[in-house]
């Protein structure tokens, strides 16, 4: 599987998550939160541990400028999945942060998909992006199956 069109399928299913967040009742915006978090992490470990490594080891300059940038951006998150999990029983405290993640998350995909992705397309071939996406989605296989968690 081609490794852009895995992480844009992931950044479509986490847009759903987030639509139905939107309108859910309060009582529904905790579960789908922890979807969310779920989904966002297992996201960010296929990204940090094999596609951002790879851009920046093989990239150009301008790629791995936007890769520390789209790091610096995880770390934002991580703090808000954080902070989500310890107030999602007080609604005053938790719908903000949701709208505050969901915003950057946005953001965040905004950029790769209309940066990243397009300089990855240039500088990296079909065949080499087919086996970053095999090895993409082995480890998003191994790491939904495993007890491990990277954020709590």
């Amino acid at each position: 599987m081609n490794a852009l069109k895995l992480l844009i399928t992931d950044h479509k299913e986490v847009e759903r998550l987030f639509k139905e967040s939107e309108t859910a009742p309060r009582a529904r915006k905790r579960a789908l939160f922890f979807e969310i978090k779920s989904s966002l992490e297992t996201h960010a470990w296929v990204e940090e541990t094999i596609f951002y490594p790879t851009l920046q080891s093989t990239g150009d300059k301008k790629l791995v400028d936007l890769t520390s940038e789209a790091i610096q951006e995880h770390i934002g998150m991580k703090c808000f999945l954080g902070e989500l999990a310890a107030v999602s029983t007080d609604a005053s405290k938790f719908e903000p942060l949701l709208t505050k993640l969901i915003q950057d998350v946005r953001h965040h995909v905004k950029e790769e998909e209309g940066e990243m992705f397009p300089a990855v397309q240039k500088r990296f071939s079909a065949d080499a992006l087919d086996e970053l996406g095999t090895r993409m989605q082995m480890e998003k296989e191994r790491f939904q199956l495993s007890a491990e968690t990277i954020y709590g």
